[in-house]
């Protein structure tokens, strides 16, 4: 799932998109390079990112979505929390809502109900605003367990099946340094769910900080680490860095193929 942030404002490339020629050629880009997925987001969640309008929001995403329609063949996710936005781009032809609020803000779940198309719910302790003011957990893959159990339930009720399903466990939303890395090595333990698992992990700051890199250098740390999610289970990587992410993605896939025949 390569990233497309048609935003002034997002932590890794806020600004270099965000016009709707740039956001074409970056993701021709993408697909050339081996993204499967295009996930267009209009509203950075960065830490303490200022919310924006549905109408901004819209102005931001829906050229970028009919534009990618017509001009190409791929799945389009969008990356969005309000149920109008997700409305709009169901319209106009997504394939994937992809929310970090998991359908929880007014209407997202009426409006997902309705659709047809795979949903990915995340994980994320408070608020894009409020989620690193001091994240705590007793027992971080239980609770995460727990709010995921919740949202399927609420999700059937009101007529989703869990075929629709994904699940991303919010890697960098409201989880400590730590936090981060005691849920990539338990990330296997999410399997049993048997729904598609989203990982993000993409030039976040559990690559920065660790490593001690500015964000424009976490390639190679990004990369690692999205291989690491992928051996324990991930089955979706959204990344930034689409090309040296499917190299890796091919060998560790060629690897498997070749334990499965041995």
């Amino acid at each position: 799932m390569g990233i497309l942030n048609v935003t002034p404002d997002s932590f890794s490339d806020g600004g270099e998109f965000n016009s709707l020629n740039r956001a074409l050629k970056q993701a021709e880009r993408m697909l050339k390079d081996g993204a499967d997925i295009i996930d267009i987001g209009g509203e950075s969640t960065r830490p303490g990112a200022p919310k924006v309008s549905v109408e901004t929001e819209l102005a931001r995403v829906i050229p970028v979505i009919k534009k990618l329609k017509s001009e190409f063949d791929c799945i389009i996710s969008l990356d969005t929390s309000k149920a109008d936005v997700m409305a709009e781009g169901l319209a106009n032809g997504i394939d994937i809502i992809n929310d970090v609020c998991a359908l929880g803000q007014p209407g997202a779940l009426e409006v997902a109900a309705q659709a047809e198309v795979p949903i990915c719910l995340m994980h994320m302790q408070g608020t894009p605003q409020t989620m690193q003011n001091k994240p705590e957990y007793k027992n971080i893959v239980g609770e995460i367990k727990h709010f995921f159990d919740q949202k399927i339930v609420e999700c059937e009720r009101a007529g989703i099946v869990k075929e629709r399903l994904w699940l991303d466990p919010g890697f960098g939303f409201g989880k400590t340094l730590d936090d981060n890395y005691k849920l990539l090595g338990d990330l296997d333990q999410f399997v049993t769910y048997k729904m598609p698992i989203l990982a993000g992990l993409s030039r976040k700051s559990m690559i920065g900080n660790l490593l001690n890199v500015e964000t424009n250098d976490r390639m190679l740390g990004s990369v690692i680490a999205a291989t690491l999610a992928l051996s324990n289970g991930a089955n979706i990587l959204r990344v930034h860095d689409v090309a040296e992410t499917h190299q890796a993605v091919t060998i560790y896939n060629a690897m498997n193929k070749g334990i499965i025949n041995e």
